[in-house]
């Protein structure tokens, strides 16, 4: 292999090649190669713009004298939507060919965000809100949207469906880096109304790219597609789909809690500006544990290890409560955001493989829109909890998460008893 070959693309052959004693890569493997790479550059593109739109809507709201009451809502008027986002992804699953409506999508998130940034000068106030609950409410379909392409592009068999997984979880995580790494790079050199156009603009830049993604065969047109409702009452009456919502929702909500208590831990490590050090020890142990799934891929039932994995979460969760110095507190956030990370990956095979081709993608709106809701929510209830101790969020977050996963464990054997 010629060692002029992009980095990506000659890291996704090694690692699909991986175990092969044929060192030799057939024209489907390769077509599949350029298809992930194409993957990952499109979805990372749309997902920074998700990623860094709230700091950068906050702090052109703050540079342009807004009180911090209406930059909280115009914050919020960008994430609070997406649970909008199911209402309209019954389209991506009867659609002919579903790369366009992701790119229309993703297109109109850039557009509507650089119109709100540009009102916000002009107008101030809460005007630009409108704008920005539209672009909110096409967030679900640049990011669980996005996913549900994924099967189509992997190739057949579990491993390489698993690995390609792996590649999703990166992306999410350098675009959670990227995105707000960009907005503070970008207005320490320019100004942040440049840096939210940036964002804009890499939100259509991304669209364009989901055009050129290896199109998904349409399903059937005899095939019944549920409509949105009928959809979430799909995920709650399939026993695997429920455990997976359930144990999404509630790690989302308990790992909401460590930003918070990075902010109120910090100064009592004898290091107050640490805070940010902290929640950024997290994002790269979240990005090495991603990066270690691509090497070596998860195994076995997704069903099961999903309950695993949550388990592991809450114990690095009290882990982080328990360390007493800041070393051992970087390397435990570093631990819980690895976990996470594994634990994500878990959760998007259960989704790829317990759903229908009529309610994938939907699935996979249903199950991100109410991911993001309930870690809002877990940040909230974290400020809330963190009045009592500064030991309170985190004890609730692993207990609860714990208690999700043994119910979940006892809901399968349940399920397997109930069977003739």
């Amino acid at each position: 292999m010629s060692t002029s070959e992009p980095a990506l693309p000659r890291l996704l052959m090694s690692s699909a090649s991986s175990g092969n004693t044929d060192t030799g890569t057939s024209p489907e493997e390769k077509r599949r190669i350029g298809g992930l790479a194409r993957y990952i550059f499109a979805a990372t593109l749309v997902r920074s713009a998700d990623g860094g739109a709230v700091v950068a809507i906050v702090l052109l709201a703050t540079a342009n004298g807004a009180p911090g009451w209406v930059a909280g809502i115009l914050g919020a008027s960008i994430t609070a939507p997406h649970l909008l986002g199911p209402f309209i992804a019954r389209r991506l699953d009867t659609a002919r060919d579903g790369r366009k409506v992701i790119a229309v999508s993703g297109a109109l998130h850039g557009v509507l965000l650089g119109a709100a940034a540009l009102l916000l000068p002009i107008t101030g106030g809460l005007w630009p809100a409108i704008p920005l609950v539209a672009s909110g409410a096409f967030g679900p379909m640049i990011t669980g949207g996005v996913s549900s392409r994924l099967p189509s592009i992997a190739g057949p068999g579990l491993e390489s469906h698993r690995r390609a997984q792996s590649w999703d979880v990166v992306s999410y995580g350098m675009s959670a880096t990227l995105g707000p790494a960009a907005v503070a790079w970008i207005t320490a050199t320019s100004d942040v109304l440049t840096a939210t156009l940036v964002l804009a603009g890499s939100a259509v830049l991304g669209a364009g790219a989901v055009l050129v993604l290896p199109k998904q065969a349409p399903l059937h047109h005899t095939v019944d597609v549920p409509s949105p409702v009928g959809a979430l009452r799909v995920i709650w009456r399939n026993r695997p789909l429920r455990r997976t919502l359930s144990l999404t929702v509630t790690v989302a909500f308990t790992v909401a809690a460590l930003p918070v208590y990075a902010v109120a831990v910090a100064p009592m490590l004898g290091a107050p500006a640490a805070a940010g050090t902290l929640v950024a020890a997290y994002g790269i142990g979240n990005l090495l544990g991603a990066a270690g799934l691509i090497l070596w891929p998860l195994r076995g039932n997704a069903d099961r290890l999903m309950s695993l994995l949550a388990v592991v979460v809450a114990t690095f969760l009290t882990l982080v409560m328990l360390v007493p110095t800041l070393a051992t507190s970087l390397a435990a956030f570093g631990l819980a955001g690895a976990a996470n990370a594994i634990f994500f990956a878990a959760t998007l095979a259960a989704r790829s493989e317990y759903s229908s081709a009529e309610t994938r993608s939907q699935v996979f709106i249903w199950v991100g829109a109410l991911k993001i809701a309930a870690g809002s929510a877990g940040t909230a209830a974290a400020g809330a909890a963190i009045a009592y101790a500064v030991w309170t969020p985190l004890a609730l977050a692993a207990t609860l998460t714990a208690i999700v996963a043994i119910v979940t464990v006892v809901d399968r054997s349940r399920s397997r008893s109930l069977k003739p």
